[in-house]
């Protein structure tokens, strides 16, 4: 088939591996067209049921899907001394993108303050930051907003119509709906992901929910109730988008007792809206559910590729072991399996993740209920996973006793990777990338003097981390950019490089104060955070449109791989040392791989 994205015009789409070269045609399982019965299948069937599937989940919130675009112009970041993030570009048009849009008209914004100051003067680098936000000298307002019209009401900062900077007590009582006024989606999304910075969720959740019922208070218990029955619909609407797009805040236990107590709040006033409670409440409690199925299943999965490859001593023997080519000698195939796999794990990963990987250490961390399991375990599994795949990689190529065929497994991975490339699957095409630059994979001299390095070497370009990754980022800005104009499920996939991503976002806290010198959350970096993680949204939302292979999936998540000292002595007797150095450390690496078997 012809290339399926923008920017892979270089490749063609591979036959399957034994049309590919003049080697012998491997034996294919599903040349019959059926399929045999998978190994351990009850240990598969928990992680990828096909008729009760645990990744089955609620989608974000409509606000932050691609109906709603508008271009969004990054600017220019400069984190420290010794590393600039230029403007980004693949800032292609962001659904609900925190950024497009201020928190509505600001002389609503603070609803119950009267602006204290308002200066409409066209701000410069020399005068006029005074006006805006007292504290801040007129350098640095010049150099953070630039020309245009900043003003000042109560304890908000706007510029051009837009936050920037408030106390943190403003932006929780912005995030409080009330009978006239509902705080801006995006607002919603941008507060609720980065607060957690300054304060637990429980601790928002506790004083959003007391502000909210205590400002409908006169002292006529009537009244209060009339008052509250109107206001109880916008309550309910910010909590169900909040368990929503971050429901594994609710695995505090804490938040779950506060959500059942505003609950039986609202059912005193308003019964359609306590309706409207339980439900949200049912669907927070099924999407808990499966996330706990999914770790069980991830725990399960890792349990059984714990165990170890054949004993290295009889190479012979442990070169009967099943290899890839076995399973699958198709690489389109194999690649769609791995984007299954990608997008399961990408599904569960929750947006708060890439907050709490850098957030203060909580006083309450030993509390029971939040914190039984870690805050990123979903984001620590899948990079754990980007580290399987990659020795997985090189386990297959060590294994082979004979060169021509750990050859033949080289090449195969090497046209799987490409067709990673085109289905837009960056991150299973690092990691395949990595496996084969690993050490004990790339001294094989004499098995990559058998292999045209072609390919490799452009799909490496492609990937090579000069100038911040400058290549990969235009692809996957052709990537963004296909999926936005789809037509085809196949083609709204778009799984960055993970690692990377992880990365950017890292530089972008660590780079920018959280707090102005005047004390303000700085709010410009709260909108950039949730920039990048809002477009993380929409790439984790795809429903992968291939079929499933459960024999290759069952192959790929729980086939034992090789440790880097097992990989490096199964290089060392795939091809023996070329040197003193190599000599030695061969007969280290028996000694300790011996010493540690005995022992277990």
């Amino acid at each position: 088939m012809p290339p399926t994205t923008p920017y892979a015009g270089k490749f063609s789409s591979c036959a399957p591996y034994s049309n590919n070269n003049n080697h012998p045609q491997p034996h294919s399982p599903y040349r019959s067209g059926t399929a045999p019965t998978p190994a351990k299948e009850n240990v598969y069937n928990g992680a990828y049921s096909v008729a009760e599937n645990p990744y089955d989940i609620p989608q974000p919130h409509p606000s932050y899907r691609s109906s709603s675009v508008s271009s969004v112009t990054a600017k220019e970041h400069h984190y420290n001394s010794s590393c600039v993030v230029s403007e980004n570009p693949y800032s292609s048009p962001q659904p609900c993108s925190p950024r497009q849009h201020s928190t509505s008209c600001p002389g609503r914004a603070y609803r119950h303050t009267t602006p204290t100051t308002t200066s409409t003067t066209t701000t410069t680098s020399s005068s006029s930051s005074e006006q805006s936000c007292r504290n801040n000298t007129a350098a640095a307002k010049a150099r953070l907003y630039g020309h245009g019209i900043t003003a000042s009401y109560g304890e908000m900062c706007y510029h051009d119509n837009s936050l920037v900077s408030a106390s943190l007590e403003a932006l929780i009582q912005h995030l409080v709906p009330t009978v006239d006024y509902y705080p801006d989606r995006s607002y919603v999304f941008t507060f609720l992901l980065s607060s957690r910075l300054f304060l637990h969720p429980y601790e928002l959740m506790t004083r959003v929910c007391h502000l909210c019922v205590e400002q409908q208070r006169s002292g006529d218990a009537l009244l209060d109730k009339i008052r509250f029955r109107e206001v109880a619909p916008k309550l309910v609407q910010l909590l169900t988008e909040w368990t929503e797009t971050f429901p594994y805040d609710f695995r505090d236990e804490r938040m779950m007792r506060c959500l059942k107590d505003m609950t039986h709040h609202v059912a005193r006033g308003d019964e359609y809206s306590w309706r409207a409670m339980q439900q949200m409440t049912q669907r927070l409690i099924k999407r808990l559910s499966a996330l706990g199925q999914y770790e069980e299943a991830v725990a399960a999965l890792n349990a059984v590729a714990a165990e170890r490859p054949a004993s290295l001593k009889t190479k012979q023997a442990s070169g009967q072991r099943s290899d890839v080519l076995s399973i699958c000698d198709d690489p389109f195939v194999l690649a769609q399996q791995l984007t299954h796999i990608e997008l399961d794990r990408l599904s569960f990963i929750g947006p708060e993740e890439f907050i709490q990987t850098f957030a203060m250490k909580d006083p309450l961390e030993n509390h029971k209920g939040f914190f039984r399991k870690r805050k990123t375990s979903n984001l620590e599994a899948y990079v754990n996973w980007f580290n399987r795949l990659s020795y997985l990689v090189a386990t297959e190529i060590c294994m082979p006793v004979k060169k021509k065929h750990r050859a033949r497994i080289i090449e195969f991975f090497i046209d799987v990777a490409q067709e990673c490339f085109n289905i837009g699957n960056f991150n299973s095409l690092m990691a395949i990338i990595t496996g084969m630059n690993m050490s004990p994979v790339s001294r094989l001299k004499k098995t990559w003097s058998k292999v045209n390095t072609d390919k490799f070497e452009i799909l490496e370009h492609q990937m090579d981390p000069s100038s911040n990754f400058s290549n990969y980022r235009t692809a996957l800005r052709g990537a963004t950019q296909r999926s936005e104009t789809a037509h085809s499920s196949q083609e709204k996939i778009v799984i960055p490089f993970f690692s990377l991503l992880i990365k950017d976002i890292y530089f972008l806290n660590e780079g920018c104060a959280s707090r102005l010198a005047n004390g303000h959350i700085n709010f410009e970096k709260l909108w950039e955070l949730a920039k990048q993680v809002s477009e993380f949204l929409v790439w984790r939302q795809v429903i992968c449109p291939f079929d499933r292979d459960r024999r290759i999936l069952q192959y790929l998540v729980t086939t034992p791989v090789f440790s880097e000292d097992e990989l490096h002595l199964a290089s060392y007797e795939s091809e023996g040392p070329e040197n003193n150095m190599e000599k030695d450390s061969r007969r280290s690496l028996r000694s300790s791989l011996l010493h540690r078997e005995n022992r277990s």
